[in-house]
């Protein structure tokens, strides 16, 4: 499949710090690409790389199948983790501006800024400084400007920072409607719930190095925690459930928002988890039993502590992956 960003042994330092080691991505064209890890990890150094406006120290970057993004940039639409807008300009002014900057004639650019208002309820602020708008709303309205001249590669980093529950669902589906009109994708966030909604590809990356690249059902499979959650009827039935036949261990419920009562279940190898399943069903009764489902957030640690890394706060995806839209730092 062609490539919308091919990435090649890339490395990048800020004096003693490594912010990107020897990194290699390829990204198809038409996917959504999460970029994954918490801050500091080098996504948005990755991304400013693509975008040309930072340089490796040594690989190669190519985009769009030209040799940097400048060669390619009215195909390329991108919100940056630092929001800017011309705070004095009008909000109707401004979108139109930028759409002209990106080839659009006057009247095109005009019908677009309507059309992108309505969609995302803000009708009335044409006529408003950017200023006057709620940070959310900014946040909305730089998302237009990357992409009303409908560009083949979309870049936002940390795109759902700073958003309520209602404008990051909203998010998603501008998100999945630009994947549907067939346009690449690429996006940063240590927000894992996110990434696991929209994303086909994933690459994670921690301390600037790649730890995982793949299509999600690629990674939740390689990581299968053949583990059962299961939650007796009598709490007191616990204590039988390591003697039942297939079960490797049974410890705490690790789900957020598990209930006292609830504990994970580890199916030995050889062993089928339904088979499993039936046994514990036959050996004591219960209110609730189902296969474990990996999460990325599951993943990132595994990997993470695979690795030796000790240095993440697992404390920082938790909050992520439940939907914090708290950001800050290079990432």
């Amino acid at each position: 499949m062609d490539a919308a960003v091919t990435i090649k042994g890339v490395r990048k330092t800020f004096g003693p710090k490594v912010a990107v080691d020897e990194l290699d991505l390829v990204v198809p064209r038409g996917v959504v690409c999460g970029f994954i890890g918490p801050n500091g990890a080098g996504k948005t150094t990755t991304i400013r790389m693509i975008m040309s406006i930072l340089f490796p120290d040594r690989g190669e970057i190519g985009v769009l199948g030209k040799g940097s993004a400048m060669e390619s940039r009215d195909q390329i639409g991108y919100l940056p983790e630092e929001r800017g807008l011309y705070r004095k300009m009008k909000v109707g002014v401004f979108l139109g501006y930028i759409a002209r900057l990106k080839g659009l004639d006057g009247a095109v650019a005009d019908r677009k800024t309507k059309q992108w208002l309505e969609r995302v309820s803000l009708p009335d602020s044409a006529k408003k400084k950017c200023e006057e708008l709620s940070k959310g709303m900014q946040q909305k309205v730089q998302f237009i400007a990357s992409v009303i001249h409908e560009p083949e590669l979309i870049i936002l980093d940390e795109v759902f920072s700073g958003l309520d529950p209602v404008n990051r669902r909203l998010m998603r589906e501008l998100i999945e409607e630009q994947h549907t009109a067939g346009r690449t994708i690429i996006f940063s966030t240590h927000a894992m719930f996110e990434a696991e909604q929209l994303c086909e590809q994933v690459f994670m990356i921690h301390n600037g190095r790649k730890m995982l690249d793949g299509t999600l059902r690629e990674i939740t499979a390689k990581f299968d925690p053949r583990s059962l959650i299961v939650e007796p009827m009598n709490a007191g039935d616990i204590s039988r459930l390591d003697r039942v036949t297939g079960v490797s261990r049974v410890s705490a419920g690790s789900q957020r928002g598990s209930s006292r009562g609830v504990v994970e279940v580890g199916v030995q190898d050889g062993h089928q988890p339904a088979r499993v399943m039936g046994e514990i069903v036959g050996a004591i009764d219960v209110r609730r039993i189902e296969i474990k489902r990996v999460t990325l957030e599951d993943v990132f640690l595994e990997v993470v502590r695979r690795a030796g890394g000790g240095d993440i706060d697992p404390a920082l995806l938790s909050r992520a992956s439940s939907g914090s839209s708290e950001s800050g730092g290079e990432s």
